[in-house]
């Protein structure tokens, strides 16, 4: 749940909060969920109240890509050389993408939800889950070649 927030919002802090609103909302309404997909409540609660928050503040505040520690984010994989490095470029790659981007993105293929899933969770069709998944991907293609290009310059003293 905390590495589903984190993806959502970029931060945290914010992303500790958001689970722990989203565990509080489940657990009121326990006996319903229970009966049902708990999980899949509450990642839809986690969702919903991002999404609530973003339209209070009617603006998205990441933190900036270069602001991003290591050791901030709950991303864990292989290495520490190579989590660092894939850890980092997820970072700016999912922080040129727009709220919406992200959150289908996260869903999909973070979470490996179908796309009729995704749609549930998020309130809109299955469409909309396809073309916004879509132009997200190659967003994300862009910003990570930019960032392979940006680090072969790095590498061999290109001054592009």
């Amino acid at each position: 749940m905390l590495r589903t927030a984190w993806l959502l919002c970029g931060d945290r802090h914010q992303a500790e909060e958001l689970v722990q609103q989203a565990l509080v909302r489940t657990y009121s309404r326990w006996g319903h969920v229970r009966q049902r997909d708990p999980l899949g409540y509450t990642r839809r609660v986690l969702a919903n109240l991002r999404v609530d928050h973003w339209r209070r503040r009617r603006r998205e505040v990441l933190v900036p890509p270069e602001d991003v520690s290591p050791d901030s984010t709950p991303l864990h994989a292989r290495s520490s050389a190579d989590r660092t490095g894939d850890r980092d470029q997820l970072v700016r790659a999912l922080a040129t993408l727009t709220p919406r981007q992200r959150r289908v993105v996260v869903l999909r293929h973070f979470l490996d939800l179908s796309e009729a899933e995704v749609a549930a969770d998020l309130g809109v069709s299955a469409g909309t889950v396809k073309s916004t998944a879509s132009r997200a991907m190659a967003a994300l293609r862009t910003a990570l070649s930019l960032d392979q290009t940006d680090a072969g310059d790095a590498r061999h003293g290109s001054d592009r």
